[in-house]
């Protein structure tokens, strides 16, 4: 061993809001943490911002081009017998292209105060308990 350390896995997810609602996403069996629900996104590459990470990754699982937004929260989280990663939310209002689900079991538009009855992700679960969208505006 170098003793170097491994560079810190970001993760950026995007909140895209329409219509008073937000798209959240299941992943299917197959992949990682099955049949959870999760935002939109992914990891971010060596050299990428999140942002442009969100873009990437919005382009990919839904073919839309992303105008992103601010940043809504971030911290750390980590799975049980894993390092800590990196969560990025951002939010996403605008954008050009019709969104199609292109990777995931299934994608649903919903209200913002129902979220918390859906199966997330367990790093998602904090940013859903403190995160208010009628109190930023």
């Amino acid at each position: 061993m170098t003793g170097a350390k491994a560079a810190q896995t970001k993760v950026v997810a995007g909140i895209l809001e329409r219509d008073a609602k937000i798209l959240i996403c299941r992943r299917t069996k197959d992949q990682p943490h099955p049949l959870k629900w999760e935002f939109p996104g992914g990891k971010i590459e060596p050299g990428e911002t999140p942002e442009a990470a969100l873009a990437r990754e919005l382009r990919e699982e839904l073919g839309i081009e992303a105008v992103v937004g601010p940043e809504e929260a971030r911290y750390e989280f980590a799975y049980p017998g894993k390092p800590p990663i990196l969560l990025i939310f951002v939010s996403v209002k605008e954008w050009r292209g019709e969104i199609e689900n292109r990777i995931f079991e299934t994608i649903a538009w919903e209200p913002p105060q129902v979220l918390p009855s859906y199966d997330f992700l367990e790093g998602d679960l904090p940013f859903l308990a403190r995160w208010n969208p009628s109190g930023r505006r």
